[in-house]
C-alpha cells in the first residue's frame, strides 16, 4: 500500500491531529485561525503537487519548488502562533499545533529564516446580498433552486452514496466520508464487542472549513454516548451576518442526536445514536458535493467503500431475523437487507440503525420514487465516472 500521501491530505491530516480530542479554544486564544491560514496557504501546493492543473496555469512546479512553498507557509504558521503566545498560555491545542510545525520544519529541513507565505487570497471581495446563504444565492443566480442528494452512513457500516450506490464495509478504523472545498467528515469504526466480527462507527467527525467572510473553520465531534449540541468551543452557531447564522445546532434529544444547519453551503449533516451505533445522514447540493479535486479520491459519500472493502450477501439468516426487520422495515429494500445483515450478529436492537436512516433519508430526498433502493439497483456505477466530476469541478 501507498505509504507517502500527497502534500495536501497530509497537511489536514496534521491540522486534524492538533485539533481533534483537545480542549475547546476559549477566550481570545485564536489558534484556529492559524490553522484556517496554514490550510488556505498551502492549498495550491496539494493541487500541484499531486499532478493537476496548476490554478495559474503552466507546468506543475518541482519538488524543491514545492518544498520551499511548504517551508514558508510553516514559517507563517509559526509566526501566527507566536503572535498568540500570551493568549493561548497553558492551551493544549496551542502547545500541540506549536510542536507539530517545530516537528514539521525539522523534517522538511526547513530554514528558521526566510520568506512567508500569506494566505490564498478570497475568491471574491467584499460579499454582498445573500452571499452566506447557498440557495437563495444559488436561485437568484441560476433563476432554479440547486439540486439536492443524499448520503447515509450507519450500522455496521452501510452506505448510501449520493449517487444512490449502496455498500456494505468492511472497514475498521478512520475513513473519510466527506472531503471538498468545504466541508471534512470523517468516520471511525470499531468492532461491536470482543471476539465478534461486526463493526459499529464510534466516532463521527466534522470540519467546516474557512470559507470567505462567512465562517472562520469549525469542528463538532461526537463518540457513542457523546452526541453533544454544540460544536468543539462550545458554541451553537457560528457565522453570523445581517441577522443570519451560516452555521447553526440544535438536539432533538440531547446526547443522542444533533442536526447542524450549514446555510453558506445549503447543507444539513443528522448526527444520531442508534443502540450501540452512531450514524450520520447528509442533504446537500450537487455544486458543494462535487467541488472537490484529484487526490480526494477516498470519500465513503462519494465513491463508496473500496472495492477491497466491500462485503458481499451473509448466508441465510434465521427466519426470526428476517421476521424481526420485515416487521420494521416492510419494504424489500436495501434498509430492510442492511437491518437483517446487523440483526444478525445477535443483537435485536442493531436493527435501529436502519430504521432511522430511512427516516432521515425520507425527509431528506425530495423524490420519494428514489427513496426505495433495490439491493440489485444499488450496485455500484463505475469509480471512473464520479472521480472525473471531480477532477472537472477541480479545473473549472
Amino acid at each position: 500500500m501507498e505509504t507517502r500521501c500527497p502534500w495536501k491530505r497530509c497537511i489536514h491530516f496534521t491540522l486534524l491531529l492538533v485539533q481533534l480530542g483537545l480542549p475547546a479554544v476559549l477566550g481570545s486564544c485564536r489558534i484556529q485561525r492559524c490553522n484556517s491560514d496554514f490550510v488556505a496557504a498551502t492549498l495550491d501546493l496539494g493541487s500541484s503537487s499531486t499532478g493537476s492543473v496548476p490554478s495559474t496555469g503552466g507546468a506543475a512546479p518541482n519538488r524543491e519548488a514545492v518544498n520551499a512553498g511548504y517551508c514558508s507557509a510553516l514559517r507563517s504558521y509559526a509566526t501566527c502562533t507566536k503572535r498568540m503566545e500570551r493568549a493561548c498560555r497553558g492551551n493544549l491545542a496551542y502547545h500541540s499545533a506549536v510542536q507539530g510545525i517545530e516537528d514539521l520544519l525539522i523534517q522538511h529541513r526547513c530554514p528558521r529564516a526566510g520568506p512567508t507565505a500569506q494566505p490564498r487570497p478570497l475568491p471574491q471581495g467584499t460579499l454582498f446580498g445573500d452571499a452566506c446563504l447557498y440557495n437563495s444565492s444559488f436561485l437568484s443566480r441560476e433563476g432554479r433552486p440547486p439540486q439536492y442528494l443524499h448520503c447515509g452512513v450507519f450500522g455496521d457500516p452501510h452506505v448510501r452514496t449520493f449517487n444512490n450506490d449502496f455498500h456494505t464495509c468492511a472497514v475498521q478504523g478512520a475513513w473519510p466520508i466527506i472531503d471538498n472545498e468545504f466541508l471534512y467528515v470523517q468516520a471511525t469504526s470499531a468492532p461491536a464487542s470482543k471476539g465478534v466480527h461486526a463493526t459499529v462507527l464510534t466516532k463521527i467527525t466534522i470540519i467546516f472549513k474557512n470559507w470567505r467572510q462567512c465562517i472562520d473553520q469549525q469542528l463538532y465531534q461526537a463518540e457513542l454516548d457523546n452526541v453533544p449540541a454544540a460544536f468543539s468551543d462550545g458554541s451553537v452557531w457560528s457565522g453570523e451576518r445581517r441577522g443570519q447564522r451560516s452555521l447553526s445546532v440544535r438536539t432533538q434529544s440531547p446526547g443522542r442526536h444533533a442536526e447542524i444547519h450549514a446555510a453558506h453551503i445549503g447543507t444539513l449533516l443528522v448526527v444520531r445514536q442508534s443502540g450501540r451505533s452512531l450514524g450520520l445522514s447528509v442533504r446537500a447540493p450537487r455544486g458543494v458535493v462535487e467541488a472537490f479535486g484529484p487526490e480526494q479520491d477516498v470519500q465513503l459519500c462519494v465513491f463508496g467503500c473500496p472495492d477491497s472493502q466491500r462485503l458481499g450477501g451473509l448466508r441465510p439468516p434465521p427466519p426470526d431475523t428476517v421476521a424481526h426487520c420485515r416487521a420494521l422495515l416492510p419494504t424489500p429494500d436495501v434498509y430492510q437487507q442492511a437491518c437483517v445483515f446487523d440483526v444478525s450478529s445477535g443483537d435485536l436492537n442493531s436493527s435501529e440503525a436502519a430504521v432511522s436512516a430511512l427516516r432521515d433519508a425520507r425527509s431528506m430526498i425530495e423524490d420519494m420514487n428514489a427513496l426505495h433502493l433495490s439491493p440489485v439497483a444499488s450496485a455500484a456505477r463505475p469509480r471512473f465516472a464520479l472521480l472525473l466530476l471531480g477532477i472537472l469541478g477541480a479545473l473549472t
